[in-house]
C-alpha cells in the first residue's frame, strides 16, 4: 500500500520527526550516491527535437503538472510522461476515449484531453516515438534526475507555500529522511531556471526561498482556479502529493467545505471508498469535489457524481517565460 507524504518532511527545524530522520539518514546517503552515479553515467539520447524538462527537486506535490500543461500549451508540444501508476509500458500515445488511468496513469489521461501525450517507462524510447510521430517539441513531465534524454531546457518546480514553518526542502535531507531527491545545490546545478509556484492566496514568495534558488533565474507562477468551486456545501477529497494544499485551495476559493478526506498520491478509488465519501456528503447535504487528477482515476459510474475542480498555472512575468521558451520552438 502506498503511504501518504509525511508532513514532517517539510518542517525545516528538524525537530519534528527527529527520530525518523535519524533512523533513515543512512539510507538517504545511499539514495543520494546512487542518484548521483546514475546521472553521471547517463548517455542521453537526442530525439532530434527540443526537449523541455519540467522536473522536481523534491518528492511530493509541487504543482508540477499545471506547469507542464501551461508550457506545453504555449509551445504546442507533446507531453512525455512515465505514466506512473499505469500498466502500459509504452511508448504509446494516450487516447482518453480508449485508455484508463489504470493503463496510462492519471496525469497523462488528464492532460490528454487538451494535448498530445505520450507515455513510456523508457523515456528515451518515448521521446523518439513522439518525435517520429511529428512532435516538434517535447515537454517532459518529470525526469530532472533521469539522464536518458538530452534536454534543451530544464526547469524545476518548487512549492512556494512556506507558511506554518512549512519549507519546501524541509531541513535539506534527501529521501527517505527528507523530501529532497538530491541535494539542493546539486539539483540546481543542472537546472536552467526554477519556477516557484504560489497558492492563489499568497501575494509573494518568501524572500528567503527566492534567495535559496538564486543560483538560477526564478520565475513566479500562481496556482489559480480555472473555474469557481461548485456551489453549496461540499465534501472534498484528494489523493495527491500534498492533499492538505487542495483543502486550503478550495477554502481560499470560497468553497463551502464541510469535510475533507486526504489520500496517498495516485490513490486508486474503489466503490467502497467512494460510497463512504458519498455517505459522508449526504450527512451534510453536500456534493463531492476533487481535483482533475483524482477525477481521472474515478470509476466511470462515479464521475457524474463528483465535480472535478480545475486549476492552472499563471505566470507573473509571461515575457520572461516566453524568453526562456523562445529557443525551443
Amino acid at each position: 500500500m502506498k503511504l501518504a507524504t509525511p508532513r514532517w518532511w517539510y518542517s525545516r527545524d528538524g525537530k519534528t520527526g527527529a527520530i525518523a530522520r535519524l533512523l533513515l539518514w543512512p539510507i538517504s546517503l545511499v539514495w543520494a550516491a546512487v542518484t548521483a552515479r546514475r546521472i553521471a553515467r547517463g548517455r542521453p539520447v537526442d530525439p532530434g527535437v527540443p526537449v523541455v524538462c519540467v522536473g522536481n527537486l523534491t518528492m511530493g506535490g509541487t504543482g508540477k503538472t499545471p506547469v507542464v500543461r501551461e508550457i506545453a500549451r504555449r509551445l504546442g508540444g507533446a507531453v512525455l510522461s512515465r505514466g506512473y501508476g499505469g500498466s502500459l509500458a509504452g511508448p504509446v500515445q494516450v487516447d482518453p476515449a480508449h485508455h484508463t488511468a489504470a493503463e496510462v496513469g492519471d496525469e497523462p489521461l488528464m492532460l490528454a484531453r487538451d494535448m498530445a501525450v505520450w507515455i513510456a517507462r523508457d523515456r528515451a524510447a518515448g521521446a523518439l516515438a513522439a518525435a517520429q510521430a511529428g512532435a516538434a517539441v517535447i515537454v517532459m513531465d518529470d525526469g530532472h534526475q533521469n539522464p536518458s534524454v538530452a534536454k534543451t531546457l530544464s526547469l524545476v518546480v518548487v512549492d512556494g507555500e512556506t507558511r506554518d514553518d512549512e519549507w519546501p526542502f524541509g531541513d535539506g535531507r534527501v529521501f527517505p529522511a527528507g523530501p529532497m531527491r538530491e541535494p539542493l545545490k546539486v539539483g540546481l546545478g543542472r537546472a536552467d531556471a526554477a519556477v516557484v509556484l504560489l497558492p492563489a492566496d499568497l501575494d509573494a514568495p518568501d524572500p528567503e526561498l527566492v534567495a535559496a534558488l538564486s543560483a538560477v533565474p526564478v520565475l513566479i507562477a500562481r496556482l489559480a482556479p480555472a473555474a469557481p468551486p461548485p456551489d453549496g456545501p461540499q465534501v472534498g477529497f484528494a489523493g495527491v502529493g500534498k492533499p492538505w494544499k487542495v483543502e486550503r485551495a478550495l477554502q481560499a476559493a470560497g468553497c463551502e467545505l464541510q469535510d475533507f478526506w486526504p489520500f496517498p498520491d495516485h490513490h486508486p478509488y474503489d466503490d467502497a471508498t467512494l460510497q463512504r465519501l458519498a455517505d459522508r456528503a449526504a450527512q451534510f447535504g453536500a456534493g463531492l469535489v476533487t481535483t482533475e487528477k483524482d477525477w481521472a482515476r474515478l470509476p466511470a459510474p462515479w464521475r457524474p457524481r463528483v465535480v472535478a475542480w480545475p486549476v492552472r498555472a499563471v505566470f507573473d512575468d509571461e515575457a520572461a517565460l516566453d524568453a526562456l521558451l523562445s529557443k525551443q520552438r
